[in-house]
């Protein structure tokens, strides 16, 4: 062996140990009580509401921006399922969102957003088209088919009814809406993942509220980042407790197999009070995705679909602070895919894996 392969060798024998064994974890209600709480619906204008099938672990939750909000989007997984998505580009004409739908049930989801239409219509809201007025309502999906028996999945008719649930109070967490058959953890197959879950969580700074909403349902573990510790991800095979790192997994050599497209995904949204333009909103999103890569790994891969929507009502009447609002974003979001699996329960049905959750592996 020569000295390159020595030198090499030990680089190998650092990285090994470097990824040996994830950061330990603390209890969820230690946990909780130290990161951001509140609601996307502290944000004024902005309701939420959910709908729960009880046939099996399935929904769709709706963020309702009545009076019309600011909308942008920004898509960073390769296996996205999304909706009226090209609408909110800054070129394109229409500037404001009615509604934003999050849904189970991979494609056949996107059903959900017609119920939240039909809503509006029914109250005479949406964009001015000549004879009527049209709900400007975007939408994206996650894929939960796994949680039971595939053909029930959100419709128009969990859409409106998630509608008519919404308020603007504190919306549920955990396995509810369109989180209730999330499920993270799945790099190396969902029989050892753990549940996932919808979470949210807001800040003030100044006269500015921003609020986040997040159904998390990643093939990637979701870690805490202020410590490291792995709060819901992939278990080891042998005892199925022990959370292993899918990332350090894979760095000590272990490969994940092949996994099917579109078998994941993270879909939120983030909800201000500042005035913005549909350019800044997008930027808004974008900002968001730090959040997502700070609390989940790894992220935007191949087999999510994740997407992030930004909403402004500039209810406040400011002027947004465009750097302080990036920066809440990322703080904001985090924060709220770790209470979508520190809230989450267990689901059962038939069909229905038995998957831990953060709370009973704490």
């Amino acid at each position: 062996m020569n000295r390159r392969d020595i030198a090499t060798g030990a680089a190998l024998g650092l990285v090994a140990a470097q990824f040996a064994q994830p950061a330990a974890a603390q209890a969820p209600g230690d946990i909780l009580a130290r990161i951001l709480g509140g609601a996307i619906t502290d944000v004024p204008g902005v309701k939420v509401g959910h709908f729960t099938d009880p046939r099996r672990p399935t929904g769709c939750t709706v963020i309702l921006t009545e009076e019309g909000a600011v909308g942008g989007v920004d898509v960073r997984g390769a296996a996205p399922g999304t909706r009226e998505t090209e609408l909110l580009d800054p070129s394109n004409l229409v500037e404001r969102v009615h509604a934003v739908m999050l849904s189970g049930g991979s494609a056949f989801g996107l059903e959900a957003a017609t119920g939240a239409v039909r809503f509006l219509e029914e109250k005479g809201i949406g964009f001015p088209a000549g004879p009527a007025r049209v709900p400007i309502v975007p939408a994206a999906i996650l894929f939960d088919l796994g949680m039971g028996d595939h053909r029930i999945r959100p419709d128009a008719a969990a859409g409106h009814a998630a509608c008519v649930a919404a308020s603007d109070g504190a919306p549920a967490e955990g396995s509810v809406g369109a989180g209730a058959g999330a499920t993270v953890g799945k790099l190396f197959g969902l029989p050892r993942g753990m549940k996932g879950g919808i979470g949210t969580a807001s800040a003030k700074v100044g006269r500015i509220t921003l609020g986040a909403i997040v159904a998390v349902n990643a093939v990637g573990d979701v870690i805490d980042p202020a410590s490291g510790a792995i709060l819901a991800g992939a278990r080891n095979a042998a005892d199925g407790r022990t959370r292993i790192g899918a990332v350090a997994a894979v760095m000590r050599g272990e490969l994940p197999p092949a996994l099917q497209p579109g078998m994941a995904t993270t879909i939120g949204v983030i909800a201000t009070d500042a005035q913005l333009t549909k350019a800044q909103a997008k930027r808004l999103a974008g900002a968001a995705h730090n959040g997502l890569a700070r609390s989940i790994t790894p992220v935007h891969t191949m087999w999510d679909g994740d997407a992030v929507f930004a909403l402004a009502t500039g209810r406040s009447g400011l002027a947004g602070n465009l750097m302080a609002l990036k920066i809440m974003a990322a703080e904001v979001m985090a924060a709220a895919v770790m209470r979508a699996v520190l809230h989450a329960r267990a689901v059962s049905g038939a069909g229905v894996p038995a998957l831990p959750t953060a709370s009973v592996l704490a």
